[in-house]
């Protein structure tokens, strides 16, 4: 479950940077293939008098997913007490929901986004350049609330720490480099297997959020129960050891948790995971995601 920096202190700087970037990558990477779409279809249509108002839109959506982030974790981190906990709770609440929401779309999505961005970008060019511009802006905007969220979600666990700020911006730095060599052919990502296995790692960061946004909540008296303690291994684990800042930073585990958070963890691990796993109808699709840049138009 999430910890409260003031409950057992910060996660190690390793284990900071290794979770938000992470997150970094794998959501970096899902923005990266959005835009490698929309780029190649332009090269490849003979319209890169477009591109200027892809990259405006691209660069428009970053600095509105930043301007976001800023807004909740610095804004709220100015409000103490009871206060707070609400806020902070609610604030989880609502980023479960969105980033559950996103993970599942983004399961059946994958088979068919490559298409439905081509041909929305072919519309687009018909209308005009702020239709292409705002096409951009909502591809990499969609996934870059998401990501927003989740981090700010994930940040509450380490006292006001820039590491794991840090960590995401060197995960989607990392994830840039690797859109361009795929665009450019020099290496090659199952991209089914990674967004499986990503995807599972998100659903995981979610349920630590759930827990400690119910936390949160039972703290600020929204939410009865805080008393009712599940188990309590407080004694036996030791939160500076490499497991106990590897559980805390990255599986957001707490030794003491109410009933509520364990029962909330758990319902929300085994109903997503089996939405997630759930076998899907194949549908036709234009293109597979897998080689954006090789596609033809």
């Amino acid at each position: 479950m999430l910890y409260h920096a003031a409950d057992a202190g910060v996660p190690s700087i390793g284990t900071q940077l290794f979770g938000s970037g992470l997150i970094g990558v794998r959501e970096g990477l899902e923005c990266g293939i959005v835009v490698m779409i929309l780029v190649a279809f332009l090269i490849k249509s003979d319209r890169r008098d477009a591109l200027k108002w892809v990259w405006l839109g691209v660069f428009s959506a970053i600095a509105m997913v930043g301007a976001i982030f800023f807004a909740i974790h610095y804004g709220t981190s100015t409000v103490t007490g009871l206060t707070a906990e609400i806020i902070a709770g609610i604030a989880s609440l609502v980023a479960v929901v969105i980033v559950s929401a996103m993970v599942l779309w983004m399961r059946v999505a994958a088979r068919s986004i490559s298409g439905e961005l081509r041909a929305g970008m072919q519309k687009a060019l018909s209308v005009g350049p702020l239709a292409v511009l705002s096409l951009a802006f909502f591809a990499v905007g969609r996934e870059g609330v998401e990501t927003a969220l989740l981090m700010v979600g994930y940040a509450e666990n380490t006292g006001g720490s820039s590491w794991p700020l840090i960590g995401l911006l060197l995960g989607v730095a990392l994830a840039a480099v690797l859109s361009v060599l795929l665009y450019l052919g020099a290496i090659r990502i199952d991209f089914a297997k990674f967004f499986k296995y990503t995807g599972v790692f998100l659903i995981v960061v979610a349920a630590g959020i759930l827990s400690y946004g119910i936390r949160a909540l039972q703290t600020g008296g929204v939410f009865p129960g805080l008393s009712d303690k599940a188990f309590d291994i407080t004694a036996s684990f030791d939160a500076s050891s490499w497991y106990g800042t590897v559980a805390a930073g990255i599986f957001n585990f707490r030794p003491d948790p109410t009933v509520a958070q364990v029962v909330a963890w758990v319902l929300y691990v085994v109903v997503v995971l089996a939405l997630f796993f759930r076998p899907t109808k194949p549908k036709p699709v234009a293109a597979p995601v897998s080689q954006p840049a090789l596609e033809s138009s």
